[in-house]
């Protein structure tokens, strides 16, 4: 494997992207894009293709001698959002776009598939390629492929994430804690209606819900460590349906989001007191539940020291910079519970081709530039890790 057959390939690259951009699926409904890299893959050959569930793929590589069991991730879904792009491959989906760089990552993994499949006997042991659904939405698709046991047996594991923050030319890597865990919470206040005139034979749930929201924001600010991070941000309140109603109760959502489980715990606990005390304080009752989301993504100190070092050599020292953790989640966690690996960030930020938008706003895009930098960097960590017997043992 080269750079020259790299570069090579970007045509094809840009175009596998651009007609994922046109035809991107929400969470759990990629049917059509899982179909569309079924046949790629197959068209490659030397692979082993197959369908884990009815919207995911996976391909597995067997090389030519004994070695260990390397995975390569990429996510397939879009998102709820009406693109505002002005290009010609804008997406075809009415209230749907690849607002994050999705359709990116799968024709990266694509690309990865399809160098490897021409040097299969070359290769030790074996590379599963995992072209998953749902990332945005949780639960997510990466538990439900790990209960499908396509990490069985896998010794390290390695994602990427294009990242419009990060200048193209650039990547970026995070030692330890990289993404947070979310988990996402519905509270029901339930109170007494009544005329709005007659407050006093009322228990108003928009006022007892008012102090709810209120006092959630002091278990941040007052109940966690100054140098733990968490945001408990709540983003849903309703209640009501006119003037002059006092309403009986008032629904009330937001996340939670934290670097560390036990941090998670204990502001999951003091949410409870916190909602507890407020509405039997005023004569009122509660319902609260969590949604199970994602544990944070915690990297591999070996693992992704191979990926820096490899970042380094393909695009040189000062383009490769250690990154903050950021509070954005992944569900790349869920195969991390089962082997060491890493989460990676591609710089694909351009202000001359305006892709410096947040992810997730509907002008998102990304600079296709970035594409190559990716692939080189995945093709050419997932050739150390192979090919380096220490990583077979050696721990996390």
């Amino acid at each position: 494997m080269s750079l020259e057959q790299i570069r090579a390939l970007q045509p094809e690259v840009i175009q596998w992207r651009r007609y994922l951009h046109q035809h991107p699926e929400l969470s759990f409904q990629e049917k059509e894009t899982a179909r569309f890299v079924h046949e790629q893959l197959t068209s490659f050959g030397n692979l082993e293709v197959f369908r884990p569930t009815s919207t995911s793929v996976v391909a597995r590589l067997k090389g030519g001698r004994p070695g260990p069991v390397l995975a390569m991730r990429a996510d397939m879904d879009a998102l709820p959002i009406q693109e505002e792009n002005r290009f010609e491959f804008v997406s075809k989906n009415p209230g749907v776009m690849h607002a994050c760089g999705h359709d990116g990552h799968t024709s990266m993994l694509l690309a990865v598939a399809k160098l490897f499949s021409r040097v299969k006997e070359e290769i030790p042991g074996e590379i599963r390629f995992i072209f998953q659904h749902a990332e945005e939405q949780p639960p997510g698709g990466a538990a439900q492929l790990v209960e499908a046991g396509v990490m069985d047996g896998v010794d390290r594991v390695i994602g990427t994430h294009l990242w419009s923050p990060l200048e193209t030319g650039k990547a970026g890597v995070v030692y330890g804690p990289a993404m947070a865990g979310i988990n996402n919470f519905h509270i029901t206040v339930r109170g007494r209606g009544g005329h709005a005139a007659m407050p006093q034979q009322t228990v108003d749930s928009i006022a007892v819900g008012a102090q709810v929201v209120s006092n959630l924001q002091h278990i941040v600010a007052r109940n966690t460590d100054p140098l733990a991070s968490a945001v408990l941000s709540v983003t849903k309140f309703i209640g009501g349906n006119t003037h002059n109603v006092i309403p009986g109760t008032v629904e009330i959502e937001g996340t939670i989001r934290t670097l560390d489980v036990r941090v998670r715990e204990e502001v999951f606990r003091r949410m409870e007191q916190v909602v507890k005390g407020i509405t039997e304080a005023h004569g009122a009752a509660y319902d609260f539940r969590f949604q199970e989301g994602y544990l944070p993504v915690i990297n591999s100190e070996t693992v992704t020291r191979v990926v820096e070092e490899t970042a380094k050599e393909m695009l040189g020292n000062d383009a490769v910079v250690r990154l903050e953790p950021t509070m954005g989640s992944e569900d790349f966690s869920a195969y991390q519970q089962k082997a060491p690996g890493t989460f990676f960030f591609i710089g694909a930020g351009n202000e001359e081709k305006e892709s410096t938008y947040p992810h997730h706003h509907p002008r998102f895009t990304i600079d296709e530039d970035a594409l190559e930098n990716g692939i080189k960097i995945l093709a050419f960590s997932a050739l150390r890790l192979l090919k380096e017997p220490a990583f077979r043992s050696a721990p996390a």
